[in-house]
């Protein structure tokens, strides 16, 4: 395996003091930092199950890709094991370019969205309260961030967020 250099790690987010400031600050750090763990990782190791749970690093971009369009912007899921699969056409940066705009569209939803008690607004279906969903996004976020840095250290020595 090669050894790439070590980056510095980037600190927690400073943000301003109201809650939905907070939430929103820590999420956009993990999605930042998941983003970054992905830009540029190799092909073909990038789509390479590294453990044997089948996980690769490119498969996680692509589930949280969808995860955000389901919780900020409604999308039904119906398959979610599919999801930690991108196409076998779409390269790294495309992966990644897809998983930035889609969380510029879901910001773009919470930004209308000021009571963090009030529904998500998804007319088409049942949807949690803006603090249920940052929550669980900042959750499910990193979670898959921590996956991330080692499949990505096992990949090409990479560390640091």
């Amino acid at each position: 395996m090669p050894t790439a250099a070590r980056r510095r790690d980037t600190p927690p987010p400073s943000t301003g003091s109201s809650e939905i400031e907070v939430l929103r600050g820590f999420l956009d750090y993990l999605r930042t930092s998941i983003a970054a763990k992905v830009d540029g990782a190799p092909e073909p190791q990038v789509r390479t199950a590294a453990v044997p749970s089948g996980t690769n690093l490119l498969g996680l971009l692509e589930h949280l890709t969808n995860v955000e369009r389901s919780m900020f912007l409604g999308d039904k899921v119906t398959d979610w094991q599919a999801t930690f699969h991108a196409a076998p056409a779409d390269t790294v940066a495309d992966v990644v370019a897809h998983y930035r705009s889609t969380v510029d569209r879901a910001n773009k939803v919470l930004d209308e969205c000021t009571d963090l008690s009030a529904p998500l607004p998804h007319p088409d279906r049942r949807a949690p309260t803006v603090r249920w969903a940052l929550t669980h996004m900042i959750e499910e976020t990193g979670r898959h961030a921590g996956h991330a840095d080692i499949l990505r250290e096992l990949i090409d020595g990479a560390t640091g967020r």
